[in-house]
C-alpha cells in the first residue's frame, strides 16, 4: 500500500507550443461554422460598396474598369439633389411610407386583436378571408380598382388611391398582428377588465405596451413595402409628374442620365439610405416582433 502511495504522479501541462495548435484549431472551427455567413455577408455586401463606390467617381472614370475611385467626386450628390423634382420625389415618398404607415397600424391592431382575443361565431371564416387575400395579387384586381379611382372620384395623377385603402386595414398586418396578440397570456386582459376597462381601453393600456415588437415589424415592413412601391405609382401618378415617388422617379432620372452612371447610383443610394438607416436603429424591435410572431398560432 505505501508502494502504491509512494508512487509518482505525472502531471501535464500546456507547453506554451502546445498552445498554439490548440488556438490555430480553435480558429479554424470559428471560421468552418461561420463560412456560411461570411459568404453571405459579403454576398449581399459588395453589391452595396459598388454602387456607393461608383457613385464617387467622375463621369470618365464610371464607364471604366475602375473599382476604386482617383477622386472622391462628392459633388455628385449635390447634382442629383439639384436634379428638378427630385425634392418633390422625396415629399411625396415621405407622404406616401409615412402615412401609410400610420394609416394600415391603427386599422389593423383592432382588427388583429378582435381575431386574436375575441370569440364569436364566423372567426375562423374571418381569418380564413384574410389568409385569402393575401393569397391575391394586386394586379387582379388594378383595372376595377383603377376604374373606381379614377373614373368615379376623380383621383388619377395623385398618390391618394394608394394611401386611401391603407385606412381600411391590410391583410398581410393584420395576420402578422393577430398571430403576435395570440401570444400574449389572457390572464393579463381578464386582469385588466376585473379592475374595471372595457375592451378599448384594455386595447390602449394593456395589449398595445405589450405588443410593441409586434406593431414596430408591421410598421417597418409596411413603410418599406411603401418606399419601395413602383407599380403602386405607375398606375395612377404616372400622368402628374408633382406627384411621383424615389422609386418612380428614378426610372425617369436613369434615362435622363443613362451615360452619367456615377449620378444614377448616386441617386440609387440616396434612394436607399434611409431605409437602411430606419431598419439599423429599428433593427432591434423588427427581429423581435417577427420572431415572437411564429411562437404560438
Amino acid at each position: 500500500m505505501a508502494h502504491v502511495l509512494d508512487k509518482p504522479v505525472r502531471v501535464e501541462a500546456l507547453s506554451p507550443g502546445s498552445e498554439r495548435p490548440a488556438r490555430r484549431r480553435a480558429a479554424l472551427e470559428w471560421i468552418a461554422v461561420h463560412s456560411l455567413g461570411l459568404a453571405a455577408a459579403l454576398f449581399f455586401t459588395l453589391p452595396f460598396v459598388f454602387v456607393f463606390l461608383t457613385s464617387l467617381m467622375s463621369d470618365s472614370q464610371a464607364l471604366s474598369r475602375d473599382l476604386v475611385p482617383h477622386t472622391w467626386e462628392w459633388g455628385n450628390y449635390r447634382r442629383v439633389f439639384d436634379t428638378p423634382g427630385f425634392l418633390t420625389w422625396w415629399r411625396n415618398t415621405l407622404l406616401y411610407a409615412g402615412l401609410g404607415t400610420v394609416l394600415t397600424v391603427v386599422s389593423s391592431v383592432p382588427v388583429a386583436y378582435a381575431l386574436a382575443k375575441f370569440r364569436f361565431r364566423g372567426r375562423n371564416l374571418l381569418l380564413m378571408l384574410v389568409i385569402s387575400m393575401m393569397m391575391l395579387p394586386p394586379q387582379v384586381v388594378v383595372i376595377p380598382m383603377y376604374l373606381f379611382w379614377a373614373k368615379q372620384l376623380g383621383l388619377s395623377g395623385t398618390l391618394w388611391p394608394l394611401i386611401v385603402p391603407m385606412a381600411f386595414g391590410d391583410a398581410f398586418s393584420i395576420f402578422l398582428l393577430r398571430q403576435f396578440l395570440t401570444t400574449i397570456p389572457n390572464e393579463y386582459l381578464d386582469a385588466a377588465k376585473v379592475d374595471g376597462c372595457g375592451d378599448l381601453r384594455t386595447l390602449l393600456k394593456v395589449v398595445i405596451p405589450m405588443a410593441k415588437p409586434g406593431i414596430a415589424a408591421v410598421a417597418l415592413f409596411q413603410f418599406f413595402y411603401a418606399w419601395n412601391d413602383y407599380f403602386g405609382p405607375q398606375i395612377y401618378a404616372s400622368e402628374n409628374p408633382g406627384a411621383w415617388t424615389l422609386s418612380y422617379g428614378l426610372e425617369s432620372f436613369k434615362g435622363a442620365h443613362h451615360t452619367d452612371w456615377n449620378l444614377t447610383m448616386a441617386a440609387t443610394v440616396l434612394v436607399m439610405a434611409p431605409v437602411i438607416l430606419v431598419f439599423f436603429f429599428a433593427q432591434k424591435a423588427f427581429v423581435e416582433g417577427v420572431t415572437l410572431t411564429g411562437v404560438k398560432g
